[in-house]
């Protein structure tokens, strides 16, 4: 009969050595204070994110609202001493023309441009969809167009559409379709749609990829129940292909149309508003009352207005899609 000596652990417990190292490499329950950096670590990992935002961003932002309901010219500017009017400058800028012209001109500017950039980036989502030689090729050809500076496109828009040695007129004047110099930039309708098949011209392929990755989330067994029930092509794109593409659709839309409201670049480089005010969109109207006009606070209505406007219609299409999944 074995008798336990004094010291000897009993069977199946775990020697006084094992139990005094298992205590010593134990994690110890963390403090207040070590719970309070563990929560203020990450914090400031995107603090200098959230500083660099503030800055580059929300700064400048809420003092260009502000900016709107002082009297601010090029002397207050200077000295300082900007009178507070409250919302004097919208009530003058809503019953200004102009105003209300430029604002018409950046809604024809933006739904043509919107419309046919969606329309050119689901032509090339669809076609680059199927299987054919050359395709990686045409792809990256037709990124350029994306990747390209605005500076540089507008400028080659502005040289082909030139009207004494654009490549336009050359090619027609070779066909035997021109003679002489047609100023294409010169004349409103032509001009206004230069710009929007310019600004169609640099987004399409951002509307390409959007597109191009909601066309491979269809699964492909829809389109094979549909060839097998008798649909054709143009059924299968407008009963199949345009309803599942729809959430996709939407973000596209919105974001080009974000972008395209708030262009300015494309316009100024190749119109500068011209001619006769005809591609004079908000931004350039806001561009003119400050640094032509020395008007800075009236050109902070017209960018307040900008703002504005995309933010109701993201806040609307965020309300639908919310309705829409709940649904």
């Amino acid at each position: 009969m074995r008798r336990d000596t004094p010291g000897s652990a009993a069977p199946g417990a775990a020697s006084p050595g094992i139990v005094a190292a298992r205590a010593a490499t134990s994690p110890r329950p963390a403090g207040p204070r070590r719970r309070g950096r563990r929560r203020l670590a990450p914090l400031l990992f995107i603090a200098p994110a959230v500083l660099f935002v503030g800055a580059t961003v929300v700064y400048p932002l809420l003092y260009s609202v502000l900016q709107s309901f002082f009297d601010i010219g090029l002397r207050e500017v200077v000295q300082g001493g900007a009178r507070w009017v409250g919302l004097d400058n919208y009530v003058d800028q809503f019953d200004r023309p102009r105003f209300w012209d430029a604002f018409a001109v950046s809604a024809v500017y933006t739904v043509a441009s919107v419309a046919l950039t969606f329309a050119i980036g689901l032509g090339l989502a669809l076609l680059l969809r199927r299987p054919f030689r050359g395709r990686d090729v045409l792809r990256a050809l037709i990124l350029v167009a994306w990747v390209l500076p605005t500076v540089v496109s507008a400028n080659v828009w502005r040289w082909l559409l030139d009207g004494s040695y654009g490549l336009l007129n050359a090619l027609l004047r070779a066909l035997g379709l021109l003679e002489g110099d047609l100023f294409w930039l010169g004349r409103p309708t032509a001009a206004v749609a230069a710009v929007v098949i310019a600004t169609a011209w640099s987004f399409a392929p951002f509307a390409m990829i959007l597109l191009a990755a909601g066309l491979e989330g269809i699964p492909k067994g829809l389109y094979e129940a549909a060839r097998i029930d008798g649909a054709s092509p143009w059924r299968q794109f407008r009963h199949l292909t345009l309803p599942q593409l729809r959430p996709v659709s939407l973000a596209a839309l919105l974001l080009v149309f974000i972008y395209t409201f708030k262009n300015f670049d494309t316009i100024f480089l190749m119109t500068a508003g011209g001619p006769g005010g005809a591609t004079a969109t908000l931004p350039v109207y806001a561009y003119n009352e400050a640094f032509e006009f020395s008007r800075f606070d009236t050109a902070s209505v017209a960018t307040t207005v900008l703002m504005i406007v995309p933010i109701a219609l993201s806040l609307w299409y965020f309300r639908a899609l919310r309705k829409e999944q709940s649904a």
